[in-house]
């Protein structure tokens, strides 16, 4: 048992009916939880952004809205989408029960409810849910150390995020399906995180690289793909993280790849990133304005290097998020990563 309350799971208990409340607390004496309750669905929603809530117990009928509309609510939602829901009801029919699962429960008991079968049943869902927590933990400590290179180098401010952007642009453009755009946003992110083992008298060295120089740092995308790869959830930004460096014409690396044997998202990143690295001040090479980055990259795909359809769609879309060059104030920083995380959201509803 956890001595910690702080620490315990937390379980909302919504109920517009007093008496089944303190039911449900009695079932749950014994067990090391923090319970709060609700009697509907607005007092519930203020404790969700009040408190790190592990699960939630729902009647099938309640005040303002039901039970299956407000589970959609929560599973809409970003923040509250992988919160386990148990919808109960002393409503009898299977109808019921196909409504409260197609609306998102996780489980659904009818009343009078057992007590060993409630608290068995509650602590399957919060097993899963610490699971669940374990992994997204895991996927942001995977983004904070990605941020972390990008950091070492402070030319590359907000790298992460404009890439991120400029990919979504040209995947929306494009009509790419919505879980590819979150692998664009997330290999915004990722796509260098295999930079963290190149050493930095390589990865900032003012001159030409040297042959096992080189050899180092194409090593980057392997080693990204191998940090990535226990992350299932990751799995579709593996291609981008690995082949964001192969050529059109076959000459890239690590994999040599050609034409449209370089998956869609990493040709899509690919482009963004050039642009991205020729507009900014680099430790070899000051900033292009908007239209060299644009002018290179032409050159770049008639030589056979960039994908001769993609090269032209971004050049219709793209356009500074700042300054080339400049720092980025804080106040617009602060409007792109709010703009990023919502679109997130959105992308993984």
């Amino acid at each position: 048992m956890l001595e910690d309350s702080t620490e315990m799971p937390v379980v909302l208990i919504l109920d517009e009916v007093d008496v089944s409340r303190r039911l449900l607390k009695a079932m749950l004496k014994s067990s090391p939880y923090r319970i709060l309750e609700a009697k509907k669905p607005s007092e519930a929603v203020a404790l969700l952004d009040q408190h790190k809530v592990n699960l939630v117990i729902v009647d099938l009928i309640l005040p303002e809205l039901s039970g299956p509309d407000f589970c959609r609510y929560l599973k809409a939602d970003r923040r509250t989408q992988l919160i386990p829901i148990m919808m109960m009801t002393s409503v009898q029919g299977v109808e019921n029960e196909i409504a409260g699962i197609a609306s998102g429960a996780d489980e659904f008991l009818l009343k009078p409810l057992q007590p060993a079968v409630v608290r068995t049943r509650i602590r399957a869902l919060l097993r899963h849910k610490a699971l669940i927590d374990e992994l997204e933990e895991a996927e942001s400590i995977l983004f904070a150390l990605a941020q972390s290179v990008e950091q070492r180098d402070k030319n590359t401010g907000m790298h992460c995020e404009r890439l991120a952007a400029y990919g979504i642009a040209l995947g929306q453009a494009l009509g790419v399906s919505r879980p590819d755009l979150l692998a664009l946003f997330r290999g915004g992110y990722l796509h260098d995180i295999g930079k963290i083992s190149i050493p930095d008298s390589i990865l900032f060295k003012r001159g030409l690289l040297n042959e096992e120089e080189w050899a180092t740092m194409r090593l980057h995308t392997i080693r990204g793909e191998e940090i990535c790869r226990p992350m299932k959830t990751l799995a579709p930004v593996l291609p981008i993280i690995r082949n964001h460096h192969e050529r059109w014409d076959g000459s890239g690396y690590p994999d040599g790849l050609a034409g449209e044997e370089i998956p869609l998202l990493a040709r899509i990143l690919q482009v963004a990133d050039i642009y991205d690295a020729l507009t900014t001040v680099r430790t070899y090479k000051p900033a292009f304005t908007h239209d060299e980055a644009i002018q290179i990259l032409e050159d770049e795909a008639r030589r056979g290097w960039r994908d001769p359809e993609l090269v032209p769609l971004f050049a219709q879309l793209a356009h500074p998020l700042m300054p080339a060059g400049t720092a980025e104030p804080a106040g617009e920083t602060a409007v792109m990563r709010e703009s990023l995380e919502n679109m997130r959201r959105q992308l993984a509803r």
